[in-house]
């Protein structure tokens, strides 16, 4: 595809050849002769200059003087090189039609268009929505709910009475409905389990991360809400409700019945305890432990949870601890000491 061309679809100001040819796309570090790259963070910029792409996505202010390549300007970098990866790679390939090595109730609800891979099993009283896409070897339980122009790829489960909204995307593995971890101790410490029964709603625009499970409670319902996305192994537990246009990178734990509000960005390995409040625009980086509710708008680190640059003074003072230590037992040396000859002094 042309440069001029893609600048269009990409809604860019062009500086350079349009006539040149654009096959693939790549980063700054390893694209070469007809490659489209992109910088989105100034710490890129360095690189600029030796670069071998042929064309490069770059901010409005960024300078030109040195660049080897053509530029693409725009306020949002990295939003045109995501359209740009659509726009010059082949999408994964998908099942067409029904195949027959697959298994659906006679009472499956199947709108138009529908395509359904080998080895897919779909149960009772299920709908499927138009255009919607299932891959091989997903389980669909009775009676769940599938909206429109939706991907469910493969090793999918979805559970019984699962209701999942328009344009959702479920990536390998992922788990909707399995049953929350709800047990009550006995008199002779054995542990009851409590039956998770209760439903799971899936709103439009989610997108949920390979063998990423999302618990179903026992009374109640789990949602999330429209918009959000859901990296690779995130466990939500039973009973949560998750806001809309939610961020959860990998590996992200969240308990029982907390409550997430709009916009919430947490990083990868955060973990948010039971029945914790996270107000809405809170963000907080890799690993943080959120054991309790958040203020709307706080940016927060560590464990527990603090505001962010309290976090970054604490830990500069942590990596001193060791010399800190050693200076007060020296103090605490010295001052014994003194106190040692004040007392000698006032001896008759």
């Amino acid at each position: 595809m042309k440069l001029n061309e893609i600048a269009d679809r990409l809604q860019c100001r062009l500086e350079g050849d349009g006539d040149i040819v654009i096959q693939r796309v790549a980063g700054i570090d390893r694209a070469g002769p007809g490659d489209l790259t992109f910088i989105a963070h100034e710490k890129y910029l360095s690189r600029l200059p030796s670069t071998r792409a042929s064309a490069v996505i770059v901010a409005p202010d960024v300078a030109a003087r040195g660049a080897p390549a053509a530029l693409l300007r725009t306020d949002q970098p990295y939003l045109a090189f995501a359209r740009a990866v659509a726009l010059l790679t082949e999408p994964p390939s998908t099942p067409k039609g029904i195949h027959p090595a697959s298994s659906i109730a006679a009472d499956v609800q199947l709108g138009p268009d529908v395509s359904v891979g080998p080895f897919a099993t779909i149960g009772a009283g299920a709908s499927i929505g138009a255009r919607t896409v299932i891959h091989a070897n997903v389980a669909i339980g009775a009676g769940a709910t599938v909206g429109d122009d939706c991907l469910v790829r493969p090793h999918v489960s979805i559970g019984e009475r699962v209701v999942i909204g328009n344009r959702v995307v479920l990536q390998d593995g992922a788990v909707v409905g399995s049953e929350g971890f709800g047990f009550a101790k006995q008199a002779d410490g054995t542990h009851l389990k409590i039956p998770q029964r209760a439903g799971v709603v899936i709103e439009d625009d989610v997108e949920i991360g390979a063998n990423s499970t999302i618990d179903r409670p026992a009374v109640g319902e789990t949602r999330i809400g429209a918009g959000t996305k859901i990296d690779n192994l995130v466990q939500v537990a039973h009973g949560v409700t998750i806001g809309r246009r939610v961020l959860f990178a990998a590996q992200v734990g969240v308990a029982g019945s907390a409550v997430i509000d709009d916009d919430v960005v947490l990083a990868g390995q955060v973990g948010v305890a039971n029945h914790v409040h996270l107000g809405k625009g809170v963000v907080a980086t890799a690993q943080t432990g959120i054991p309790n509710s958040v203020d709307p708008g706080e940016y927060i680190s560590g464990y527990p949870g603090i505001p962010h640059r309290d976090w970054l003074k604490s830990s500069a003072v942590y990596r001193q601890l060791p010399t800190l230590r050693k200076r007060v037992a020296d103090l605490e040396h010295r001052i014994a000491e003194l106190e040692e000859k004040l007392a000698g002094r006032r001896t008759p």
